[in-house]
């Protein structure tokens, strides 16, 4: 019998692509990296210390799913962030390594299998955050993938999905705010998949890890439109985390947020196969967040080059002003060349759309929505962006055509 591995169809990750495009080639000047969204301002200030602090409890096991006061401190922080009741500790909450190993052991824990052996449907926001494919082949599930285009505001217009498709589907993946776009869901978008999610039965995951990152109005998370529309709690879960709401992505602490029953059977995976945090990982998450002071300093920096970009680019007729995030997601004609070209002559690294979309041409009318974007990372100093984002600027002007 011929045997298949499981994860044989994942393409090679962006950042593998990345390397193979550009690390052969000899930049000219000083280098400037903004193809990674791993921010670099500066570490909350308080974290050193509470570390060392409790340091001597790293040869004690860890609370598996929390520890109380942890789970009270991120309960807390819901309820005030979207006024929202306060979920419960005990049974609405689970710490996590932070958003992606959440979502991808959520997947295995709630991907339902349907009892006809058809497989289940995870869909899938075209582009999307990697983790979303490998949990949905992980879960033995068919991902489909909805494109968020630029008529639809980028973001994914999932009521096109067709109704065979979604009496399959187990599990929708939605980012508001998005990466790569900054697009922000309203009121009335939630509305609309939560009333799919009740009428065909399946669990909206909604990453939010860019939820404190925006210029004006507060993006509404996924609990709080819920709980304005009355829906099922058990049809949302919330995943979040401090890196980039507190700058601390290798901390690895987030968590999720849902009904009960979803919890119940998250924490049972986890009681097997999953990794508590350690005990001075809960008590600095503990800190973080409780403390909004520094998430204020932090969304004021990114304030900052949110103007930056619109001043850089606001003659460029493919320039989107995000709402929210750290990212651009710039227009270009070719994006990979594009990337090709901007490392090669100013040094500057970015990330091609196309590194961040599905590639599989599996419809008539095929087009990709990442092939004519980069996507650039505002997360280095305001001093760095600004000579980084008009080198971008430069190279666009020049309209470069050649062929890599």
């Amino acid at each position: 019998m011929i045997q298949q591995e499981r994860f044989c169809s994942l393409p090679d990750y962006p950042f593998s692509r990345l390397r193979n495009l550009l690390d052969k080639v000899k930049p000219l000047g000083e280098t400037l990296d903004f193809s990674i969204g791993e921010p670099k301002h500066s570490v909350p200030s308080f974290v050193a210390g509470e570390i060392v602090k409790h340091t001597n409890q790293l040869n004690n096991y860890p609370a598996n799913f929390g520890s109380k006061k942890l789970l009270e401190a991120i309960s807390l922080w819901l309820a005030s962030r979207y006024s929202i009741n306060p979920p419960s500790p005990d049974t609405d909450l689970m710490a996590l390594n932070g958003s992606r190993e959440g979502i991808f052991n959520a997947t295995l824990a709630l991907c339902n299998k349907n009892i006809d052996a058809v497989k289940p449907v995870i869909l899938i926001p075209n582009p999307f955050y990697q983790c979303y494919l490998a949990a949905a082949l992980a879960a033995d599930a068919e991902p489909v993938f909805v494109p968020a285009m630029p008529s639809n505001s980028f973001l994914p217009d999932f009521s096109k999905i067709s109704k065979k498709t979604l009496n399959r589907t187990s599990i929708l993946m939605m980012c508001s705010p998005s990466n790569p776009q900054g697009a922000v869901a309203d009121l009335n978008y939630w509305k609309s998949l939560l009333n799919l999610a009740e009428l065909y039965g399946f669990k909206i995951f909604s990453d939010e890890v860019y939820s404190e990152i925006y210029r004006g109005i507060k993006p509404i998370g996924i609990l709080q439109a819920s709980a304005k529309l009355f829906h099922d709690p058990e049809k949302s879960l919330s995943f979040n985390s401090l890196s980039k709401r507190s700058n601390l992505p290798g901390l690895r602490s987030g968590f999720v947020c849902g009904g009960q029953r979803s919890i119940k059977s998250i924490k049972k995976l986890r009681s097997y196969g999953g990794a508590p945090l350690p005990i001075p990982v809960q008590e600095v998450s503990i800190l973080a967040w409780s403390d909004e002071k520094h998430v204020e300093k932090n969304r004021k920096l990114y304030r900052k080059k949110y103007e930056l970009a619109d001043s850089v680019f606001k003659h460029f007729e493919g320039y989107n002003s995000p709402n929210a995030g750290f990212f651009l997601w710039l227009r270009v004609g070719n994006g990979e060349k594009l990337t090709y070209s901007l490392w090669k002559n100013h040094g500057v690294r970015c990330l091609p759309g196309a590194y961040l979309t599905n590639q599989k041409k599996n419809t008539k009318n095929f087009n990709d929505p990442g092939f004519d974007f980069i996507r650039i990372a505002l997360v280095n100093s305001v001093e760095k962006t600004m000579v980084g984002l008009k080198k971008v600027a430069e190279s666009l002007q020049a309209h470069p055509e050649k062929e890599i």
